[in-house]
């Protein structure tokens, strides 16, 4: 263990800016579009993936991301990691730029991705050591302690060393490769580690299981996570605070357990109300929203939501509304139902939350 830790203390440090109100990620306006070929005789179009995202993640709390498919949830884990450019916005990681102060060198150190597909995410050429030990041999660190390093995350992820070490991918189970790439990513010892669908392809019963060791290496390594899924009761389990997308933009924004209780857009309240329940006096045959979301190539104007909105007015299709705080904790929405004294007819009175 101690030769571990030598080496470690060999890779270069990030450099810590220190200050606790700073936060570890800031995003300011992230916008990515992806554009579309027209016909012989139809001009190019482009897709609104990501449209000026804003947000922040605090040190040691959890983020969680919710939306529909195609909201932009995914494309903006990979934004933040690099993994594709971005047509404008800053990313910046513990107060430095990520591209200008930062390097991506350095920012594969202090950020890391675990993918929803187990299988894919892992070289099948490698054994599972071996995939481990990659990241911190590519870092530095001399071939013998990152294969020491590996069996010791194995340990650590619920895997016997001496039983999973020298296996292949396709030889564990999906529930297992999981726990690989979570010891994986764990294994440059990054302060943020971004969780797309990771537990979405798994069992319920080895979901709870990976959760709970999410939350448990949270707690030991003093983690910080962006936790995206489409399962709500998931993301209320794992997070701090919320944001929820819709067709590439931020709607809501706050306190997990405040959004649930008193969700402020249309658009949450919709998907809350979609949520399975077991519970026969919470189900409902109604669906809570109607209608497919608008083509993000073309968006509605104002707020994109308006389209299938059951309280929209004509202001809703005039000026799309500015993301704002509505209570003194942090729970932020963009509806002018909650901006008050912003002419909505169900807003509530000016100077009044």
């Amino acid at each position: 263990m101690s030769d571990i830790v030598e080496e470690i203390d060999k890779l270069e440090p990030l450099e810590d800016i220190g200050g606790v109100a700073q936060p570890l990620l800031q995003v300011i306006s992230l916008t990515k579009h992806f554009p579309v070929r027209g016909g012989l005789f139809a001009p190019s179009k482009t897709v609104r993936a990501v449209d000026d995202v804003s947000f922040a993640i605090a040190k040691g709390e959890t983020v969680g991301i919710v939306g529909e498919s195609g909201c932009g949830k995914s494309t903006t884990a990979r934004l933040l990691m690099h993994l594709m450019p971005r047509n404008s916005g800053d990313i910046i990681y513990d107060g430095r730029t990520v591209g200008r102060e930062l390097s991506l060198r350095e920012l594969r150190r202090g950020m890391q991705m675990v993918f929803q597909d187990s299988y894919a995410s892992l070289n099948p050429r490698l054994t599972i050591e071996e995939s481990i030990a990659f990241g911190p041999k590519v870092h530095g660190m001399a071939d013998k302690a990152a294969r020491l390093l590996a069996r010791e995350l194995l340990g650590k992820v619920g895997l016997r060393p001496e039983t999973f070490a020298n296996r292949y991918p396709h030889e564990v189970s999906g529930g297992q490769r999981q726990r690989v790439n979570i010891a994986r990513a764990l294994a440059l010892s990054p302060r943020l580690v971004i969780l797309d669908e990771a537990v979405s392809a798994l069992d319920k019963s080895v979901e709870a299981q990976v959760l709970n060791l999410l939350v448990d290496l949270k707690r030991e390594f003093g983690l910080t996570y962006l936790f995206i899924s489409h399962d709500l009761n998931v993301v209320r389990y794992i997070s701090d605070r919320v944001l929820v997308m819709y067709l590439g933009e931020v709607v809501e924004l706050g306190p997990v357990d405040e959004v649930w209780d008193g969700p402020a857009h249309p658009y949450t309240r919709a998907l809350l109300a979609a949520m399975p329940s077991s519970d026969p006096d919470k189900r409902t045959e109604t669906p809570p929203i109607t209608g497919d979301p608008p083509n993000p190539i073309d968006p509605p104007s104002g707020c994109r939501f308006h389209t299938r909105c059951p309280f929209a007015e004509a202001m809703c299709g005039e000026a799309t509304p500015k993301l704002t705080e509505i209570t003194v904790t942090g729970h932020q929405a963009a509806c002018y139902m909650a901006i008050p004294g912003s002419g909505h007819s169900k807003a509530p009175a000016a100077g009044v939350h």
